[in-house]
């Protein structure tokens, strides 16, 4: 196995990504060598998203792809990992025979005992989901990436049960990582140079261990480098910690940016989606972090046309958009998903059409939102993480500012993983464009050092 070449390709959100990383690790433990290209593997995983229905398309068309490559190459090996697996798992492999192998997101250790058991001919699965895998004792490697940002999980599963939702089907039960285990890949990153993490999880704030709940674990996170900044994806509305939003208004290198989804403007719809918090609450929680986190930025994720959404209702979202005025949102139409409340109670009864209608209207209104707010920054300073040449010139570089907003300013002589501090002279609805004005860090820009 050892001469053997792999590829993975990931869809889906930050905890896939993060997955994959824990896949490489125990791929290479194992001998095996990572290539960027497809077509130079001799072993290809996809690592599936089951959460919207456009992932899983996009995943049964690449698989179709691979179907030929495997043509051309009878020894090729093509497995899924992830979400997708245990949901599919008996069409994938026995009815549309398009992959060799299979394995759940709690699985991933099992990958080189399924490997053999391919290379015997036999076709190898396991998606059992467990009670306590945390991948606590595996350092990730990133083989992609830019080199200054990093994800790393703190927690799988999730135990809320939110009726559209299929995560704790596919990931199983909530169970929370050991806090030196993920302190200890911190201060690796550190060591490596990376200068901004993103904690993950399904529901940060319901980490929770014998020695620490989600604030510790932020607070001591904080400590690890003055310099390299903390985000965290994502928290629930139903038990944000309010002694976490102080500790962010007093440590410089924890971000001022809370991605908080809502999912509904409307609380009857709320309720059907066993979110539990009402409107009025979620305001009511925004009007608290504004008021303790002066410069606060906010993201969000939307679902148009769930099970009985009224135009009414419908309504109430776009004004909860236009009240909150999100810096970013992620919106989607509502796709039922099998095993979940929803599909098994409720009825998927908004026309394709006009749930196509509603997320157009909620995506231009936030575009229209995210443009004002964006040059209401024109004249303002930010300190700017560079994270690489910007996508259209090479001449300009792009970074993100503390409250996760991309800028886009001119090369000079800065270098990925810098502090600029730029001054915001343009903007548009997704970036800011400025002019850099000189290097910095954290505790020069702030004036303050990070400490307990």
């Amino acid at each position: 196995m050892s001469d053997k070449r792999f590829y993975i390709e990931t869809y889906g959100c930050q905890m896939n990504f993060a997955d994959s990383e824990i896949v490489n690790s125990i791929l290479l433990e194992e001998g095996l060598k990572p290539v960027k290209e497809a077509e130079e593997a001799d072993l290809i995983l996809v690592n599936t998203c089951a959460i919207r229905e456009n992932a899983e398309s996009r995943v049964w068309n690449r698989l179709k792809e691979f179907r030929g490559l495997k043509r051309d190459n009878p020894s090729l090996t093509v497995g899924v990992l992830g979400c997708m697996a245990e949901r599919i798992r008996e069409k994938i492999i026995d009815k549309e025979q398009l992959v060799d192998l299979v394995v759940g997101p709690d699985a991933y250790r099992d990958i080189p005992k399924l490997l053999r058991d391919v290379d015997d001919g036999r076709k190898a699965v396991n998606v059992l989901l467990s009670l306590e895998e945390t991948y606590a004792d595996i350092t990730p490697v990133r083989t992609s990436g830019n080199g200054v940002s990093a994800f790393v999980s703190i927690m799988r599963g999730c135990d809320n049960m939110c009726s559209f939702c299929v995560v704790p089907f596919t990931r199983g039960r909530e169970r929370s990582r050991p806090i030196d285990s993920i302190l200890g890949e911190l201060e690796l990153l550190s060591e490596q140079g990376y200068k901004e993490v993103t904690l993950l999880g399904q529901n940060v704030n319901s980490y929770k261990t014998e020695e620490a709940d989600f604030t510790t674990l932020m607070d001591r996170a904080s400590l690890v480098d003055p310099e390299m900044r903390i985000r965290f994806s994502s928290p629930h509305p139903k038990d944000f910690p309010v002694d976490l939003l102080h500790l962010i208004s007093e440590r410089p290198n924890l971000c001022n940016y809370i991605h908080i989804p809502a999912q509904s403007g409307n609380s009857d719809v709320l309720e059907r989606m066993r979110r539990p918090y009402t409107r009025e609450q979620y305001l009511d929680l925004i009007d608290t972090m504004r008021e303790i986190i002066p410069g606060l930025t906010l993201s969000t994720d939307i679902i148009s046309g769930f099970c009985g959404e009224t135009e009414e209702e419908h309504q109430d979202t776009v004004s909860l958009m236009e009240t909150v005025q999100y810096d970013l949102a992620y919106m989607f139409a509502y796709s039922e998903r099998e095993r979940t409340l929803a599909h098994r109670k409720l009825e998927d009864d908004v026309p394709e059409e006009t749930k196509k209608r509603r997320l157009s209207e909620i995506i231009n209104r936030q575009m229209e939102i995210q443009e004002e707010l964006n040059r209401k920054e024109i004249g303002s300073e930010h300190l700017v993480l560079v994270e690489g040449p910007s996508k259209r010139s090479d001449d300009q570089l792009c970074g993100r500012t503390d409250t996760n907003k991309m800028v886009v300013f001119d090369r000079k002589d800065f270098k990925a993983g810098e502090y600029v501090v730029v001054e915001i002279d343009d903007a548009t609805s997704a970036t800011l464009k400025g002019r850099a004005l000189r290097r910095s860090s954290i505790r020069e820009y702030y004036g303050e050092t990070v400490s307990a």
